[in-house]
């Protein structure tokens, strides 16, 4: 009776609240008030039965029953008087994701003991997780934040399981429940850009980028639960990949790659007719323009935005299958939830913000596509950890279910939060994909959703034939294609042209060759190398433009004035992601650089001037060892 009498309480003083007797603006505030009237009348239908199920038992039940009713309802009051606080609050949507944020984190901690139906067949791809088939009942003991819970099933196994081919379990409603649960995961959105399945685990990677996130889910609960950044933010999953090792960088798949037979080279091949290396098209070969980024969420004055990025890597639902490339975005004090990409600058645009990109593929899989990630590198102002959030992911499918590829058009790709192994988590909770509400109000509310802007451009002959000199697998900036093309042919040269003996094994001296791959990793030496061959290419004639050997030469000398010099020197430091002072000094250093070659026409008196200091000579400089190249890749 207590209870009731508060409840009805509770009820009448929800009644009488109003908009304007608040202190401050709420937003969502009818919204708010409805969920919590249905929350109490949630609560008396429970008291009913619970009152109905203690008149039928003993009283050795009605002590337990008793008990336990104590206990949901002491949890209720709790969660009704948090709920009253937070209405008083300066964001009611903030401090509403905070409680279940903290909610989550805490069924981490504790055992669920919560059973769930599946919703498709999984089977253990390495140690530690459970094989189970669709419609199997599993009893969950553990809810982990990295979507990877703990199950238990009839058999009285354990193991770890997907959360996203799970679904909450209802004895009394059975099979239309988990229909009606299906339904509701419906996502407004681009029929072409619906998320992949999460698909079995063939790789290693992916396993070892679980371990990373886990590893870093306690700070990211930390920055949830103060309201620093939204609920649906997370580690960042490509960025993970990319310190796991060079597997998923330019440089990687910039390398040749040998036949089956160990005899000759799969991607590189000479034609001898044109004298030059001979063009091999891909099963995927297309051009993308990266917009912008809208309604992105943003992050609390807690943490300070380092930088604003997409990555993107092709992704067939299982694993990635690319470089994973990275073109940074700019933004308006006016407009800090607007990205946009490719800015205007006086003279080149360096190739990180460049949105214009071009990808290379020989996959034959039938869910190929396009995996974005939206992300912010930030620095905690309390405490100066560093780190790299995912603000969300989507995945553009490039076929369709008949296998056709999709139309070259601009797509509107609304970000999903979260992982790309979990499902239905919403970016901003407070901004619902769920159809609720008039017309008028589920299109408004989509327009406030986070949201992608991609263009596909279709290919003419010129840039088809442009990108059929390059490696099979491979994302860039288009900026940068007439350089690969020319590290192409050089390498062509060496490796097939001019060798005497294909069964040598001896190192190749090549300066080229032995430090090109080190300006994919290093953009603003590769901006200064684009930046002294526009202006060399500049003073050439006509007929030396169409000659191809003495653009190679001239390339060459340009290469030796630019690149060789700063990347032996000591005065430039080492690159750093996101590190505004080490980007600032770099510039400088490469910036007077390119002023002094500029001023004496060449670099040699730079290279023998007593100011300038480098790092002594090392025969690797001059190296380019293929069969440690290879060797790695192996590895």
């Amino acid at each position: 009776m207590q209870l009731k009498q508060a409840i009805d309480e509770n009820k009448n003083t929800l009644q009488k609240l109003k908009k304007a007797d608040e202190p401050i603006p709420v937003g969502n505030y009818h919204q708010k008030k409805e969920e919590e009237h249905s929350l109490l009348d949630k609560l008396t239908h429970q008291l009913q039965q619970l009152a109905m199920s203690i008149s039928r038992e003993n009283i050795t039940e009605i002590g337990e029953l008793t008990e336990r009713a104590e206990d949901d309802s002491a949890e209720d009051d709790e969660e009704e008087d948090d709920d009253d606080e937070e209405e008083s609050k300066e964001s009611g949507e903030e401090e509403e994701t905070q409680e279940e944020e903290k909610q989550e984190n805490e069924s981490h901690q504790q055992v669920t003991s919560k059973e769930y139906i599946a919703v498709g067949d999984f089977s253990a791809q390495q140690a530690g997780d459970l094989t189970f088939k669709k419609g199997e009942i599993l009893l969950i003991t553990e809810k982990k934040p990295d979507g990877w819970w703990m199950a238990k099933n009839a058999k009285g196994n354990n193991g770890l399981v997907p959360k996203t081919y799970l679904e909450p379990y209802h004895k009394e409603e059975g099979q239309e429940s988990s229909e009606e649960g299906n339904e509701e995961d419906v996502e407004v959105g681009n029929e072409i850009a619906d998320e992949p399945e999460v698909k079995q685990r063939t790789d290693s990677h992916w396993s070892a980028v679980r371990k990373a996130l886990s590893e870093q889910i306690n700070t990211i609960d930390v920055l949830t639960t103060m309201g620093a950044i939204p609920a649906g933010f997370r580690p960042s999953t490509l960025f993970q990949l990319l310190e796991e090792g060079n597997q998923f960088r330019a440089s990687y798949f910039l390398q040749p790659e040998l036949a089956p037979s160990q005899l000759a080279f799969r991607d590189l091949l000479w034609n001898a007719k044109t004298g030059t290396i001979r063009s091999r098209p891909s099963h995927v070969s297309l051009i993308l323009t990266l917009w912008s980024c809208k309604m992105i969420p943003l992050p609390g004055v807690s943490i300070q935005v380092l930088s604003r990025h997409v990555r993107l890597c092709l992704f067939d639902g299982n694993k990635v299958l690319s470089n994973i490339h990275t073109v940074r975005a700019t933004w308006q004090p006016k407009k800090p939830r607007t990205w946009t990409f490719s800015p205007q600058v006086t003279g080149i645009l360096p190739c990180l913000l460049d949105g214009d990109c071009f990808l290379r593929s020989n996959s034959l899989s039938p869910d190929l596509g396009i995996l974005f990630e939206p992300g912010i590198s930030y620095i905690r102002n309390s405490t100066g950890e560093r780190g790299e959030l995912s603000c969300g992911w989507v995945f553009l499918k490039l076929f369709d279910a008949s296998g056709i590829p999709i139309p070259a058009k601009t797509y509107e790709l609304f970000l999903n939060g979260g992982t790309p192994y979990e499902k239905g988590v919403e970016v901003d909770r407070s901004v619902s994909r769920r159809a609720h509400g008039s017309v008028f109000h589920q299109m408004m509310m989509m327009r406030r959703e986070p949201q992608l802007l991609v263009k596909l451009r279709s290919l003419n002959r010129r840039s088809r034939d442009i990108l059929s000199l390059l490696p099979e697998i491979l994302i860039g900036s288009m900026g940068c294609i007439h350089l690969l093309i020319f590290y192409r042919q050089i390498l062509g040269d060496v490796l097939l042209k001019g060798r005497m003996s294909m069964q040598s094994a001896d190192f190749i001296s090549n300066p080229v060759l032995a430090t090109f791959p080190k300006l994919l990793e290093q953009p603003d030496v590769m901006d200064a190398l684009r930046s002294s061959w526009a202006e060399k290419e500049s003073t050439l004639k006509r007929s030396e433009k169409r000659d191809r050997e003495f653009l190679k030469a001239v390339f060459l000398l340009v290469y030796h004035d630019c690149v060789v010099p700063l990347l032996h020197s000591t005065l430039l430091p080492p690159f750093r992601w996101a590190e505004e002072e080490t980007e600032a000094t770099r510039w400088k250093v490469i910036a007077d650089f390119l002023k002094q070659n500029q001023e004496n026409k060449s670099a040699l008196q730079a290279l023998l001037s007593p100011d300038g200091i480098h790092e002594p000579f090392d025969i690797l400089e001059q190296t380019y060892d293929f069969l440690g190249k290879i060797r790695k890749k192996a590895a």
